[in-house]
């Protein structure tokens, strides 16, 4: 299949089976006696737990109970840190902490016995929801109420603030956002005949999951086996949260005597109980001489962590390293921090901090343009980052920057210029509508931040068969972001065979190594350059005995791989472990070296319409221009960019969580959690460049978050050049425009 750039895209591995409905994922899964799973949690955000009081009128008959007590390991997620419990014992922080456990056969009378089991809870402090109240309040939760507190310092923002002639404040907040995956969270538990604890579901991390489950059960690794079934879509929100419940479905069917226990958590459940984009608070100073050079970045950016600490101190790095933007400056200050709140915790989405700071450096940069009487373009273009040139983490810029490229090639695809002489004749006619034009620049790392991919050591083998296929085995997951065609694409290359010799089986911890989770775009760029440095080695192999690569022949082929086979009696496995790239150098306490392997270099500009009777905001037209490094499958990459705009679309327009007076979700339905449709998405402009110069296979940069990052700052400086006023918080929903312009007009009679 040609794509639009001209080049080869072969069919995804999994399409058709999706398209037609074939595919069977956790929830069609129907084991011999199972038995289905729920959750009994508290109501109040944060407490004490008094008493659990079953109805001694009721028939618990048939019904397996689970509580703190039955835990036989430690009652705690594994996770960065072990505050999270896995079923709440005596004290906890936030309404819908799981506390009772129940599984039944029949779905309905388990349900009903929901209501039969009262608990007993005793109020707590007064709650927090907000991350200003929780850093002033007299009576922490956590020293300080932060989890991490962290600093990024370069040069001395005393002396940049002296070199500067014009300042911009300005204090930008961005909401939580749901994942909103098509497949809920779901798991099914089974101790089976030999002692092991199988667990299967929709997962993005399985050796997570196998960790928790470690822990929890206080077993050996060897006794518990994690599989992933066909998983509906993640987006960041499966990574942490199936820890949990694969824990509470092996808790039950550690009770259930052999019994398979399944818990499948419906929409409503899942949208109040799981984790979500960490809102933002950012408050930001930028200082500039009157010809417009940056001369000081004064960043104070606070994500809510919510009520636990599970990954927002990995979020938060990111978050502070990706604030200062693509830009040049002397003298920087970035200070991050995870507060707590009584919200339940938040978690990993796509991007993992970076958009929340990202927006906030973007939108101060459009503001500091008009105070400077300055075109927006030419601000961006004379602080951009070029080779030769230091980052904020001081990390020396090479001839793998791209800052400039990607912003002149995205002023010339969407005709930036001659489009915004033309909407300003538009506005000036005082029609109905108001049209806008903003763009944001932006770099995204992939890869584990740092040392983390050192850290982690992963490791992937290839299993030749004795037919001639090959099986990629490794923990990396496919989630429908295509991973499993693009590794299999890179092991095929690299090896010199047909696709169809190249499978990707489901993963299961039993079988595959540790090859590090499926999160921060490093699934291509990381494992992708595993896959190829093994099959490489395979084909050095083959090659040794004789076979001719060059030019396939299918029979010489099997009779090889047979051949090999046969001298270790099965299979023939080769494997690798991931070795850093030369001259990545990161100190993780000061902020400072090299963050990434790769950056992925983009420039978005969007153009929208804003009715302004009912100030509804409508997308004219978006281009997306990235130097990505190189595209292993061009029209999987081409989906990835495309997906993750419409995400931030709908982050800058559409997706507002309410939060009930207990701090939970309140618009937990899809009926009023309002995403984008098909009707508000304009045609999207997807441009690559490829330098080849990325850590991947080929010279491939991850590139699954970056699109994440750019389309609410483009947007909202869309809104700034159309409207004449500064959004600065999202949702830019037509309730907060109203108030805004009404806020503007008082403020100039």
């Amino acid at each position: 299949m040609n794509d639009r750039n001209g080049l080869q895209s072969p069919l995804r591995s999994d399409a058709l089976e999706k398209i037609l409905g074939q595919v069977s994922y956790v929830d069609d899964l129907q084991p011999a006696g199972v038995l289905f799973g729920a959750t009994i949690r508290t109501s109040l955000p944060g407490g004490t737990l008094k008493s659990v009081q079953r109805n001694p009128d009721w028939d618990w008959t048939g019904f397996i109970i689970v509580t703190a007590g039955d835990i036989p390991g430690k009652n705690a997620v594994k996770m960065l840190e072990d505050d999270q419990p896995i079923l709440v014992e005596h004290h906890y922080r936030h309404a819908g902490e799981p506390v009772v456990l129940l599984a039944h056969r029949n779905r309905q009378i388990l349900h009903a016995a929901l209501a039969q089991i009262q608990l007993q809870e005793r109020a707590g402090a007064d709650p927090i929801w907000d991350v200003d109240a929780s850093l002033e309040s007299d009576t922490p939760v956590i020293p300080q109420n932060t989890y991490t507190d962290y600093l990024l310092q370069k040069g001395d923002l005393s002396a940049g603030e002296s070199e500067c002639d014009v300042f911009v404040e300005l204090r930008a907040e961005t909401s939580a956002q749901e994942q909103l995956y098509i497949e809920p969270q779901g798991m099914i538990a089974q101790l089976l005949p030999d002692g092991r604890m199988r667990v299967e579901g929709s997962m993005q991390c399985p050796y997570y999951v196998l960790d928790a489950l470690r822990q929890c059960l206080g077993w050996e690794e060897e006794r518990i086996q994690v599989v992933q079934t066909t998983t509906g879509g993640a987006f960041g929100g499966k990574e942490d949260y199936p820890s949990v419940i694969a824990c509470h479905a092996a808790l039950l069917a550690l009770k259930a005597n052999g019994q398979p226990v399944k818990i499948i958590y419906d929409r409503s459940e899942d949208l109040r109980v799981t984790p979500k984009r960490h809102p933002s608070r950012t408050r930001v100073r930028l200082g500039a001489t009157r010809d417009g050079e940056l001369r000081m970045i004064d960043m104070d950016f606070a994500i809510d962590g919510g009520a636990y600490r599970t990954l927002s101190p990995v979020v938060l790095s990111r978050g502070v390293i990706h604030a200062p933007g693509p830009y040049h400056c002397a003298h920087v200050r970035v200070r991050g921090r995870a507060v707590f709140t009584n919200h339940p915790p938040f978690g990993a989405f796509r991007g993992f901090g970076a958009p929340q700071s990202i927006f906030a450096m973007e939108i101060a940069m459009d503001q500091l343009a008009v105070k400077l009487g300055m075109d927006q373009v030419a601000l961006r273009r004379k602080n951009l980052l070029r080779p030769g040139l230091a980052s904020a983490t001081s990390d020396v810029q090479s001839h793998d920057c791209f800052a400039e490229e990607v912003l002149d090639l995205a002023l010339a695809r969407s005709h930036y210029y001659e489009k915004r002489a033309a909407f300003a004749a538009w506005n000036q006619r005082g029609g109905d509508t108001r049209r806008g034009i903003g763009l944001a620049c932006f770099a995204h790392g992939a890869g584990f931040t740092g040392n983390g991919e050192i850290y982690l050591a992963s490791r992937l083998s290839l299993a030749l068969l004795p037919d001639g296929m090959v099986e990629i085995l490794c923990s990396n997951t496919e989630m429908g972001q295509g991973a499993a065609t693009t590794l299999a694409q890179v092991a095929a290359e690299a090896l010199g065979v047909p696709l169809e010799y190249v499978r990707f089986p489901a993963v299961d911890t039993s079988r595959v190594p540790n090859s590090g989770p499926t999160v921060a775009s490093r699934t291509c760029m990381v494992v992708g350059g595993l896959v190829a440095t093994a099959a490489k080695k395979l084909r050095r192999n083959l090659e040794e005995r004789g076979l001719d690569l060059e030019r396939f022949d299918v029979g010489q082929y099997r009779e090889h791989c047979a051949a090999l086979c046969a001298e270790k009696g099965g299979e023939w496995r080769v494997t690798e472990t991931y070795q850093a790239p030369p001259g990545i150098v990161w100190d993780e306490k000061r902020f400072q070296g090299r963050a990434y392997a790769s950056f992925a270099w983009a420039c978005y500009v969007a153009e929208i319409e804003v009715d302004m009777t009912t100030l509804e905001t409508r997308l004219l037209h978006f281009t997306a221009v990235q130097e990505i490094g190189k595209a292993v499958h061009t029209r999987i990459a081409q989906g990835q960019i495309e997906g993750g705009v419409v995400q931030g679309i709908g982050w800058a327009l559409f997706e507002d969580i309410l939060w009930s007076d207990k701090g939970t979700m309140a618009n937990d339905r899809l009926t009023n959690y309002i995403i984008p449709t098909s009707a508000d998405i304009p045609e999207i402009d997807v441009v690559f460049l490829e330098k080849g110069l990325g850590a991947g296979p080929n010279g491939a940069k991850g590139i699954g978050e970056l699109p994440m990052d750019g389309p609410a700052p483009a947007i909202l400086n869309a809104l700034h050049n159309a409207l004449g006023v500064a959004v600065t918080q999202i949702p830019a929903s037509p309730e907060r425009l109203l108030r805004i312009l009404h806020g503007h007009l008082e403020a100039v009679q």
